[in-house]
């Protein structure tokens, strides 16, 4: 099928850093290349069938967007510990897939710093990096520390909490690109902060190590004209049909002159685009 009109499950969008981030939606089999359409008109269309990302089934509502409640239930990727990392239970032997925590857990950690709706601290595997940043619509980022595991890098962002915030205000972000800091002053002015608290996690975590990490910043530009006056959520529940003229993309946002859509959030509709 042509990338001009594509039929298939929607799921989270690609995207790369070269210049500038750039975009590509996989619908079905296929992927399109959205950022190449900003400024243009755009459609994306709800059929109104749904379908789990992990085993396909077809399902009626979406759950972590877009497991069907089953997978929700058994997937390790769907465990609480995926949001909250300091809570992982590999190590008790208790996982609900161990050899999905081996790929995705048991792997090399990076704790950063990103400049996204203001000052947050994060966590990505090694090799997500910078898909971590992009997805999150951040301007800046830094590598601060990298660990052994994502138990760990929970850990330490857990005591970094204490200081500094781990979420991104989506609005705000999608408002504008936030004021650029120095981001190596920024890390070493952070890790001087927390070192006390990250001492005492591993007082109580004695194999809890870490390197410190001297990469350069990162600065990500996207493929936006506009940015909106005025956040609009759309929703393919409440709205099957997203067209109008495409301004932006940023994070896993589409930005358009009628709303903005979370691509990430509707993973599993089946969609056309167009």
């Amino acid at each position: 099928m042509s990338e001009e009109n594509l039929t298939g499950t929607l799921r989270k969008m690609h995207s790369a850093l070269d210049v500038r981030v750039t975009y590509r939606i996989p619908v079905g089999d296929g992927l399109f290349p959205v950022s190449e359409r900003v400024g243009g008109r755009f459609s994306l269309r709800y059929t109104g069938r749904m379908h789990c990302v992990a085993c396909g089934r077809a399902m009626r509502k979406s759950f972590n967007q877009g497991y069907c409640f089953p997978c929700f239930r058994s997937l390790a990727e769907c465990d609480m510990c995926i949001l909250k990392p300091e809570t992982c239970h590999y190590h008790l032997g208790t996982c609900r897939d161990p050899a999905w925590g081996e790929r995705h857990c048991m792997q090399d950690h990076i704790v950063y710093l990103a400049n996204t709706s203001g000052i947050k601290v994060g966590i990505t595997r090694i090799n997500q990096i910078p898909t971590r940043w992009i997805d999150q619509g951040a301007r800046q980022a830094i590598p601060a520390l990298r660990v052994r595991s994502r138990f760990h890098s929970g850990l330490i962002e857990a005591a970094m909490k204490a200081h500094l915030n781990d979420r991104t205000d989506w609005r705000r972000m999608l408002k504008g690109h936030p004021e650029e800091i120095d981001m190596r002053e920024l890390r070493h002015s952070v890790l001087e902060r927390v070192s006390d608290d990250i001492e005492a996690q591993r007082a109580r975590h004695p194999d809890l190590a870490w390197e410190v990490l001297d990469d350069d910043p990162v600065t990500l530009d996207y493929p936006v004209e506009a940015f909106p006056g005025k956040i609009v959520p759309l929703n393919l529940d409440r709205q099957a049909e997203v067209s109008g003229r495409l301004l932006g993309i940023k994070g896993q946002y589409l930005i358009t002159d009628s709303g903005v859509i979370n691509i990430r959030k509707h993973a599993g509709y089946e969609v056309q685009v167009e």
